[in-house]
């Protein structure tokens, strides 16, 4: 057997999610759901009319369903309950952002510097972060220790993120 094509694949993007998550968002109608939730609260109802507006045409029933989804797999929770009449309606929001959107092609070559100039600060603090994260030894546990670091690294990045978007 010869060998037709072969090259190095360098990791260049590490991608943190459970599998819970991957699957309450497989779907785009509930990935849109979470989008449509970043930053307000919106009852099944309004966030049926929100959804036609992108083009996602589902009935009711089918939205809580979705919710329910996205709600059992911790993307989206329940923020206020309003009773009105007698009848209860639940306003549900998202703490996660999606940001859905494709790489440039050219993206390596027009960021490399930033890139690399941002690993090197980002490894100094690493450094420190290490240590907090690592408890037991073997393969699967440094996996789970760079988990952690990466989920602490994209939360802080987010506080930051989120506070220069309200100034």
């Amino acid at each position: 057997m010869s060998t037709l094509l072969e090259k190095q694949i360098k990791v260049n993007r590490i991608v943190t999610t459970s599998p819970e998550h991957a699957r309450a968002i497989e779907d785009p109608a509930r990935a849109k759901i979470v989008e449509i939730l970043y930053h307000q609260a919106l009852s099944a109802d309004q966030i049926s009319t929100a959804l036609k507006k992108t083009g996602y045409k589902k009935a009711l029933t089918t939205v809580r369903h979705h919710l329910e989804i996205l709600k059992t797999s911790g993307l989206i929770e329940i923020a206020r309950i309003e009773e009105s009449r007698g009848a209860i309606t639940k306003f549900y929001s998202t703490s996660t952002k999606l940001l859905d959107f494709q790489t440039p092609e050219d993206f390596d070559s027009t960021y490399s510097k930033i890139i690399n100039n941002t690993s090197e600060k980002i490894e100094k603090i690493l450094k420190g972060l290490t240590p907090k994260t690592t408890k037991s030894k073997g393969k699967k546990s440094e996996e789970y220790s760079q988990y952690l670091v990466m989920e602490i690294m994209n939360r802080a990045v987010t506080n930051v993120l989120e506070k220069s978007n309200k100034k």
